[in-house]
């Protein structure tokens, strides 16, 4: 007859410690969240922006224009302490993220070789969270955006800013400020938005009226319209590519070009500029002009305004909109 032995008291529950210990531990490893180290950074209108830095340079923006129709550029975010967000990578161009009830989703990417300081407008009636992020190459953010918000997105280049976010840009400076609490008054590429604006529709478009300084192209998701770009920027046949800039048009600092003006800063005059009796939609027309300069933007952005009336290049989008806006060539 074989006779067990019997555990000493107190010492029962050690095996039955040890399982639930090699459990718990798994359990941990399982669910405790990591960052991945190399990867893109991106912030969300929650809040987070990519803390100011330094970086390169390009192209810019120039003078303000007439409003148009469906078009009602309003302020932007009230300005917010930047921090560091989690890395990500860039998502797909219809991208899958969802925004909050009575938000709509902004997605940023920066297919470029060089470094992008995202800014926006200051809205006081539908404030953004910030107003200032960073787009390193191959990086992305998402904003997430009021569903009745109007304004502007650009994309600022050569900044430099100081740990309290003073600095300054080559071009698309918005008040020596990483937070922007003004437009931009130089040559500078601008996204224009006006959701929600008439009848359930958005109204958006890309301009380089003021002047260009970054390729870009809007692509849209969800809503009820289908998407005029293509996703690497192409429409009816022609795609996107960097400005072909004139000499005498072109932005210069430390002798590079960085931006590229329009034709009324760079040669002035009623003809240019759309004053006197050239003034109006009726008389202002570039095909008329000694030189139809609006074509030095209309060939590298089909789809972009050219010219304070070249109203064809507003785009509709009808439902819940979100809008993904990439700074890139084709």
């Amino acid at each position: 007859m074989t006779t067990r032995r019997r555990r000493a008291p107190g010492r029962a529950w050690q095996p039955y410690a040890l399982v639930l210990a090699v459990v718990a531990a798994a359990v941990v490893v399982l669910v405790w969240p990591s960052s991945p180290r190399g990867s893109a950074t991106t912030a969300s209108a929650a809040g987070r922006s990519s803390a100011p830095a330094d970086g390169a340079a390009n192209p810019s923006a120039s003078p303000s224009r007439t409003a148009r129709p469906g078009h009602k550029p309003s302020g932007s975010p009230r300005p917010s302490a930047s921090r560091s967000a989690p890395a990500k990578k860039t998502p797909p161009s219809g991208t899958t993220a969802k925004a909050a009830a009575g938000k709509r989703l902004f997605t940023f990417v920066n297919k470029l070789d060089q470094t992008v300081w995202l800014a926006s407008n200051k809205s006081d009636e539908y404030p953004l969270s910030a107003t200032g992020w960073v787009l390193r190459p191959g990086q992305t953010v998402s904003v997430q955006v009021p569903n009745k918000w109007g304004g502007r997105f650009w994309g600022r280049t050569g900044c430099s800013f100081d740990s309290s976010g003073r600095g300054h840009c080559k071009t698309g400076d918005c008040g020596g400020v990483f937070q922007c609490v003004g437009s931009t008054g130089s040559p500078t590429t601008l996204g224009e938005f006006s959701l929600a604006a008439w009848g359930g529709m958005d109204f958006y478009d890309v301009s380089m009226v003021d002047g260009y300084n970054l390729p870009m192209y809007i692509n849209i998701s969800g809503g009820g319209t289908k998407d005029p770009v293509s996703p690497s920027g192409c429409y009816k046949g022609v795609c996107t590519k960097a400005v072909s800039c004139p000499g005498k048009m072109q932005l210069q600092v430390g002798g590079q070009m960085v931006a590229c003006k329009n034709p009324c800063t760079a040669f002035g005059g009623d003809t240019y500029c759309c004053r006197g009796k050239w003034a109006g939609r009726e008389n202002c027309i570039p095909s008329k002009w000694p030189t139809d300069y609006t074509q030095v933007f209309k060939k590298a952005a089909p789809y972009a305004y050219s010219y304070a009336f070249d109203d064809s290049a507003t785009m509709p989008c009808k439902g819940r909109c979100n809008y993904r806006v990439t700074f890139g060539i084709t």
